[in-house]
C-alpha cells in the first residue's frame, strides 16, 4: 500500500509517527459522546484510535491519503471524506449535534481553520490540534505579551485556551525545522459577547494591525471623525483582555451613534 507521505508534503503537512504522542492527543479530547472531525489525517496516525466510533468523520484534500486510509480501514471508507474543511459547509454535520475537531494541523493553514472554527462556534465544543509551537503559544497567550494577538483574543473570547504540550520536531516525517505545540479549546459559556460582535472583530483586527501604535490611533479608521470616550485608548492592543476590548467596543459603538 502506498504511502501518502510524499504527494502531501507540498501542503505543508509534517506526519506524526510517534504513537504515544498521537494518543495523548486523542485523550485530550473530551470523553463525551458528540461527534468528532479530523481534519487532515494523512497516513492515520489519530485516526487508528477514532475510526471505530460511530460518529467519527475525517476531511481530507489529498486523494493519495484518501485511498491509503479507505484501503486500510474497508470497512470504515464511508468515514473518509475527500472535503476541505475551510471550503467544506458544516452545517450538516452540525445539524446532527455539536461536535469537536482534532487534527495534526498543516503548518500553512492552522490559522484559516482556527478562523473557520470562529464561525462555527456555536456548533464545535472542543479542538484539540498540533500547531507549530509559535501559533500554538500565540493562540493560548495572555495580555502582556508581544506574542499575544489577534487569534488570542478572538478565540479566547469564545474558549477556554490551554497549552498542553511542546513536540520535539524529531517525530514527525519529514520533520520539520521547528518544534510543535499541542493546544486544548473548550467552548466557554460566553453566547454572545455584550457588545456588537461584528465591530469588536473589527476592533481587534484593527488594533492589532498596527500594534506600536496606541488603540487611539489604530481605531481611527474605524470611529472616523466621532470623538470616543475610553481609558483603554492610550494602551496599545496587547495590554487589553478580551473583556476591555469588549467594554473599548461599546465605546466606539457609542461615539459613531452620536
Amino acid at each position: 500500500m502506498a504511502s501518502p507521505v510524499k504527494a502531501k508534503k507540498h501542503l505543508g503537512q509534517h506526519f506524526l509517527i510517534d504513537l504515544n504522542i498521537a494518543q495523548k492527543i486523542v485523550n485530550a479530547l473530551p470523553q463525551d459522546e458528540l461527534a468528532i472531525l479530523e481534519i487532515g489525517p494523512g497516513t492515520g496516525v489519530l485516526t487508528q484510535y477514532l475510526i471505530e466510533k460511530d460518529n467519527f468523520t475525517a476531511f481530507d484534500i489529498d486523494t493519495e491519503s484518501i485511498e491509503f486510509l479507505k484501503q486500510k480501514y474497508p470497512q470504515h471508507q464511508h468515514k473518509v471524506q475527500f472535503q476541505d474543511f475551510l471550503e467544506a459547509d458544516l452545517h450538516p454535520f452540525a445539524a446532527k449535534g455539536k461536535f469537536k475537531v482534532v487534527g495534526n494541523f498543516p503548518y500553512n493553514i492552522s490559522t484559516q481553520i482556527m478562523f473557520k472554527v470562529l464561525e462555527h462556534r456555536d456548533d464545535i465544543t472542543a479542538l484539540v490540534g498540533m500547531f507549530q509551537k509559535e501559533v500554538a503559544v500565540r493562540i493560548a497567550e495572555k495580555p502582556g505579551s508581544k506574542a499575544y494577538g489577534i487569534l488570542s483574543v478572538l478565540l479566547q473570547a469564545f474558549y477556554k485556551i490551554e497549552y498542553l504540550f511542546t513536540v520535539s520536531e524529531h517525530v514527525f516525517n519529514p520533520p520539520p525545522k521547528v518544534k510543535s505545540g499541542v493546544i486544548r479549546l473548550t467552548r466557554n459559556t460566553t453566547g454572545k459577547l455584550n457588545c456588537d460582535e461584528d465591530l469588536f472583530f473589527k476592533v481587534v483586527k484593527a488594533s492589532f494591525n498596527q500594534r506600536r501604535k496606541t488603540v487611539r490611533n489604530s481605531v481611527k479608521v474605524l470611529s472616523g471623525n466621532s470623538v470616543v470616550e475610553s481609558i483603554y485608548l492610550d494602551k496599545r492592543a496587547e495590554q487589553l483582555s478580551v473583556a476591555e476590548f469588549v467594554v473599548l467596543t461599546n465605546s466606539i459603538e457609542q461615539a459613531i451613534k452620536k
